[in-house]
Order: C-alpha cells, then sequence, then structure tokens
C-alpha cells in the first residue's frame, strides 16, 4: 500500500461545454445577486455545519461577498487564506486546539474554493494542494488518529482519509465508508466536534470516489464500471487494516453519494449495511441535468471527463440502478425529502418496490433535495443522527422490518410495511 501522494494528470481538457449554461449564465449571475451562494442549494450550510459555530462568521462573509458566479471561489479563498494564517499562528503560539480549528476550517474552505474549476489547471491543483496541507494538518492535531490513505484503483489510485475514533487503543472496530456528493469532498465527512460516526465508536473511511472533487485530478472519472470496480478496491483495503472488524463494513453516501454508494453494496458482498440521504436515484438523471441549475450539468462532465455535451448526454443514460439494487442482500436505509427537486421521489419509490433486502425509506413531509430545514425534519428525528443510530444497530445485529417511514410536519411518524 502506498502512502505517497500519485501524480496529478495535468492534462488540460477546458470547460465543459453546457448549452444552459452559456445561454443562461445571465439568468444565473441575477438569480445569485437575489439569493447569495446557496441559490442552488444549501451548500453554505452543509460546509458550515462539519465546522461548527465558529465559523457562522466565516459563512456570513461569504453570503455577503457572493453576488455572481465569479464571486464564488474568490470568496472562498480569500476566508482559507484568513483561517490558514490564523492557523499558523496560533500553532507557532503553542496554541494547539486552537491551531487545529483552523486548519480544518481551512481545509473547507479550499475545497470550497474549488468547487467553480472544472479543468485539471493549475488554479484547481493548486487550491487542492492548499487544502490537502491544512487538513493534514488539523489530522496532525486532532484529538483523534488521521491518516491520509490511498486506495489502489484500477492502475491509480483513490484519496481518501482514514479515521478512527477517539480513544482507540486497539482491537477491531466498525467502519463506515463516507461518499460524497457530486459539490461535496472528503474533508466535510466527519465534523471537527462531536462527530455523528465517530462517537458512536465507528471508524471512518472518507473517500473521493471515482469522478468526485481530487480524483478527477489523477485522471479517475464517473463511470459504471469505475464505481462497480470502486467497492472491491474499498473495502480490500478496509480488510487489511488491523483496526477494522471485516464483518461490520458500511457504506454512507449523500446526493450522487446515493447512487454511488447504492452501486457499491449491490457490487462488493462484504459490505453489511447501506445508508444514503439526499437522493440522485433517477435512471438517467434527466432532472438534474436538463431542468436543475446547468452547474450540475458543467461540473458532472468535469467529473466524468467530457468536454463535449452530446457525448455526455449519451453517457449519462448509463447511470442507473437497475440491475443493481435488486440483488442487495444486506439492511439498506433511504433518507429523502417529498419534495425532491432534483431525483423525483417516484424512481426512489420505483428501486424500493424491487428490492429484495430489509429496507426503511425515511421521507421528511415538504422537504426538498437537502434533507433539513423544514419542520418534518426539526420536529421528527433528525435525519443524519437517525442514519448513525440506524447504523449502529445494523453492526450491532438488531433485525429490521421493511417499512417506509414518513415523517409529517407535527413529527409524528407513520410506518407502512413494505
Amino acid at each position: 500500500m502506498s502512502n505517497e501522494q500519485p501524480a496529478y494528470a495535468r492534462r488540460v481538457k477546458g470547460d465543459p461545454q453546457v448549452r444552459r449554461w452559456k445561454e443562461q449564465r445571465w439568468l444565473i449571475d441575477n438569480v445569485i445577486q437575489a439569493n447569495g451562494p446557496d441559490w442552488d442549494q444549501p451548500r453554505t450550510k452543509y460546509l458550515h455545519f462539519p465546522c461548527g459555530m465558529e465559523a457562522s462568521a466565516d459563512f456570513a462573509l461569504v453570503q455577503q461577498r457572493v453576488k455572481k458566479y465569479a464571486d464564488m471561489s474568490p470568496a472562498f479563498e480569500a476566508t482559507a487564506k484568513r483561517r490558514e494564517a490564523r492557523a499558523k499562528a496560533a500553532e507557532e503560539e503553542g496554541w494547539s486546539v486552537t491551531a487545529r480549528d483552523n486548519y480544518f476550517m481551512a481545509a473547507v474552505h479550499w475545497g470550497a474554493a474549488q468547487w467553480p474549476f472544472h479543468d485539471n489547471d493549475d488554479a484547481n491543483i493548486a487550491m487542492n494542494e492548499r487544502k490537502r496541507a491544512c487538513y493534514a494538518a488539523y489530522g496532525r492535531l486532532a484529538d483523534h488518529r488521521v491518516e491520509a490513505v490511498w486506495i489502489p484503483f484500477r492502475g491509480k489510485h483513490l484519496p481518501g482519509w482514514f479515521h478512527l475514533p477517539p480513544g482507540y487503543a486497539g482491537g477491531k472496530v466498525p467502519v463506515v465508508v463516507e461518499i460524497p456528493g457530486m459539490d461535496g469532498f472528503k474533508e466535510i465527512a466527519v465534523s471537527l466536534q462531536g462527530d455523528r460516526w465517530l462517537s458512536r465508536g465507528f471508524a471512518v473511511l472518507a473517500i473521493d470516489g471515482p469522478g468526485q472533487n481530487e480524483a478527477p485530478l489523477y485522471g479517475i472519472h464517473v463511470s459504471m464500471e469505475n464505481w462497480i470496480a470502486a467497492g472491491p478496491a474499498i473495502v480490500d483495503w478496509l480488510v487489511a487494516r488491523p483496526e477494522i472488524d471485516a464483518q461490520k463494513i458500511g457504506i454512507t453516501g449523500r446526493s450522487f453519494g446515493s447512487l454511488f454508494g447504492t452501486l457499491v453494496t449491490a457490487n462488493e458482498p462484504r459490505v453489511r449495511a447501506c445508508a444514503v440521504v439526499m437522493t440522485c436515484l433517477e435512471p438517467g438523471c434527466h432532472t438534474i441535468f436538463e431542468e436543475a441549475s446547468p452547474t450540475f450539468k458543467k461540473r458532472f462532465m468535469w467529473m466524468s471527463g467530457y468536454t463535449d455535451e452530446g457525448a455526455f448526454d449519451r453517457f449519462v443514460k448509463t447511470l442507473t440502478w437497475e440491475g443493481h439494487a435488486e440483488r442487495i442482500e444486506v439492511p439498506y436505509l433511504c433518507v429523502a425529502g417529498e419534495a425532491e427537486e432534483l431525483s423525483p421521489l417516484e424512481h426512489t419509490e420505483r428501486m424500493f418496490s424491487v428490492m429484495k433486502a430489509p429496507r426503511r425509506l425515511l421521507i421528511y413531509q415538504e422537504s426538498k433535495h437537502s434533507v433539513g430545514f423544514v419542520p418534518s425534519a426539526n420536529l421528527g428525528p433528525n435525519p443524519y443522527i437517525s442514519m448513525a443510530d440506524w447504523m449502529r444497530e445494523r453492526m450491532d445485529g438488531k433485525p429490521l422490518a421493511s417499512e417506509r417511514w414518513f415523517v409529517d410536519n407535527t413529527g409524528k411518524v407513520i410506518k407502512t410495511p413494505y
């Protein structure tokens, strides 16, 4: 196993050419002018969450500064530089906890600053280097063991961070593999404080899988073949670790990670449970790429290695859970919003209708793609804590009844069997 960072694939292909992006750029900038950086998704919220309360002012400033698409990267970059400088100054003073926290927040902001870049160019690579350096510094000072890992994959290596729970003193522990969404990255998988997985005794392998964030910089792109192959590669790496209980490997994915996590679970029998949230389970992905903000399509074209829109449109029709989800035999949880706007809920309901595994579909009334921020999620069971408790129960061997849970706006959970 190599712990050396591989060389970047510096093949500059150019910006993905998306017709709606060109035609609607003026409209996107006007929407951002009115709504700020969260015009297409609550990105400042999901980036803020792992950082904790101290980062509130950071994201408030970003929200004030971003008035158009071109403001996104500079706003996050300025915040990243400020946090990184504060971290270095604190470390020089011997304030290790303050340094740790600021390195973590700097890494998150560097990752956010990368988002508007869709090529393996110098700017993207430079930001990736700063993100990695800050996160490595955080790991060096963290209250638990954090290790940079490179998972052998089809002649290349997938990047990841491996976390052991605080106080780990030996023996074997369960592990959850965190798969981010198309706009996320592995550095936000584990929270700076009170992480939901680590606090429940899990190790966490946070990865950028094929096509995700850092992986395309090494020439690893999204494809059905790559994600089917990713499961065995990841699990081979895990079972070789002396700290990991090979009988207690869980998968979790958010947004496009819901599809990728489903594919991994269907094609890797050593996975014992899967929990996904924020569904992207529409075969062919028409809604997210043709009806939502064109930034989604532009980014995913880079993730899959396409600059030509016609070629991408043919490729994306291959992306599906069909023929895979039906083969899953282990417990499966899906957390979704009733008003899911990027992948209509009917596709998730259809997948559940053909699955045979013990399964739970947890739906929140009036919630959109980013599950939460509505009365059902505020008054009912917390979506993300519920996932962690569900996974802990599966690793402890508790049986699962196949049910559909609907959380209404009073917080009441209505359960019906499958």
